[in-house]
């Protein structure tokens, strides 16, 4: 049951990211199709069934949502990295300043990527 969870949380964290990385380059070439119904909905749903197998794997593993150190700066990390998608998608006034968000919540997945891989808040740095 875990090892399942766990390929359904890492196939929507790729999908998610790889949706966000699409949607930033319709962002910067201005694209019509950023507003499509389809490419509106479809990162919802995605991130939806991402947070439902993140929990569900803690569940399944009998861990308190804040009793790791590691799993409490994932899901702290998680609301910076929405923050940074919202501004480059929608909430940047300028596009500097969504690209320049775009950079930071690609710098974030990255570093929360890190902190699932080692187990541990220093994420890669762990490695050095």
């Amino acid at each position: 049951m875990f090892l399942t969870l766990k390929t359904i949380h890492m196939c929507c964290a790729l999908i998610s990211f790889t949706g966000f990385l699409f949607r930033a380059y319709l962002m910067v070439i201005d694209s019509k199709w950023l507003n499509h119904k389809l490419i509106l909905v479809t990162p919802h749903l995605v991130d939806t069934i991402f947070l439902l197998s993140g929990f569900s794997m803690a569940f399944v593993l009998n861990i308190g949502l804040f009793a790791q150190g590691w799993l409490t700066m994932k899901i702290f990390l998680l609301m910076f990295y929405l923050l940074f998608v919202g501004i480059a998608l929608n909430r940047g006034t300028t596009k500097s300043i969504r690209i320049t968000a775009f950079l930071l919540g690609v710098f974030t997945f990255v570093y929360i990527v890190g902190i699932a891989v080692n187990k541990t808040g220093i994420s890669w740095f762990a490695l050095l």
